[in-house]
């Protein structure tokens, strides 16, 4: 790969007829970042990553991949990536040492170096035990796993993941993570499609917001919730009676809190927790009422991710 970013895209656009897929997105990823792409559905995230994998042509603007341009140099792109997508693309016919020993003749690796990948990828993704049971037998997890080593028979420079973890149980989304963390400590650039706001706040280097076509925000998780100078004090209660009581003193002394009645919280966003805190122990105090804990949380990807899209949509 050439020297420079792994992606420089600079002013892209696409449309379908009338609807504008993508207007003007800007962005770089340098070499062996993980790069995470948010955006609600219909923002145009699959348009990006299928101009990027050179399967659509972009109408406008410029985009490459390894110092390569994605639509003059199309096969010398393709040469250094992979694409793992929503879909498996597995056979569960095969076993998952046929499966990715199957991938490896593809790609012309020869009989002896397609076992010998096939072995080294059922290490890493701790899927040796189940090497050769059919992929019929196999779990979701262990399936989504799979999918993923079979995208990296070929060493790839870039992969691209398009949400890789929808619909998998706690404990397979924390393998995913960690084969993504340690593709990334090999060198290897990811280019990551998530809706799990969560998982971009844990593998990304740094994060894009896309909404409505365009680059709403660009940075790390921690300058992108800086965007939303708002937290929230949750005040807690363990006796309901309390908690009503909390309820009808606060809103008495005009203050706003979103009550949560099965867990007992009352939560009021504010940019100043001190002066919200020293406020309501004094409101509730003064009655008798006190707080049995009180928790200062500051703003999530998600607080920042509905922000800048319900922002977005406000000013249309």
């Amino acid at each position: 790969m050439n020297a420079g970013p792994a992606l420089d895209v600079s002013d892209l656009r696409k449309s379908y007829g009338h609807k504008t897929a993508l207007d003007g997105v800007s962005l770089r990823v340098p070499e062996g970042a993980v790069f995470a792409l948010l955006g609600p559905n219909g923002a145009g995230k699959s348009t990006l990553v299928g101009v990027l994998t050179t399967l659509l042509r972009a109408d406008g603007g410029s985009a490459a991949v390894g110092g390569f341009d994605v639509g003059r140099q199309s096969a010398a792109v393709r040469d250094l990536l992979s694409v793992t997508s929503q879909s498996s693309a597995v056979d569960d016919f095969l076993t998952g040492r046929e499966n990715l020993a199957m991938i490896g003749r593809l790609l012309r690796l020869g009989g002896k170096d397609a076992r010998g990948r096939a072995d080294e990828l059922l290490k890493v993704f701790d899927l040796q035990d189940a090497a050769d049971r059919k992929v019929s037998s196999y779990s979701g997890g262990m399936v989504r796993r799979l999918d993923l080593a079979m995208s990296l028979v070929r060493r790839p420079e870039v992969l691209f993941l398009d949400e890789p973890t929808t619909g998998l149980d706690p404990r397979s989304r924390l393998a995913v993570w960690s084969a993504v963390r340690t593709l990334s400590e090999q060198g290897v650039t990811v280019f990551l499609t998530t809706q799990y706001l969560e998982e971009a706040d844990q593998l990304a280097d740094s994060i894009a917001v896309l909404n409505e076509g365009r680059i709403v925000a660009l940075g790390t998780a921690e300058e992108l919730k800086r965007l939303v100078p708002v937290g929230h004090v949750e005040f807690g209660f363990q006796d309901p009676n309390d908690f009503a009581r909390a309820v009808a003193l606060l809103e008495a002394s005009g203050s706003e809190a979103d009550q949560d009645g099965e867990r007992l919280t009352l939560r009021i966003a504010t940019a100043d927790t001190a002066a919200v805190i020293t406020s309501v122990v004094s409101t509730l105090g003064a009655a008798g009422c006190a707080a049995d804990s009180i928790a200062i949380i500051k703003p999530t990807l998600d607080d920042v991710f509905l922000a800048l899209t319900t922002k977005q949509e406000a000013n249309q």
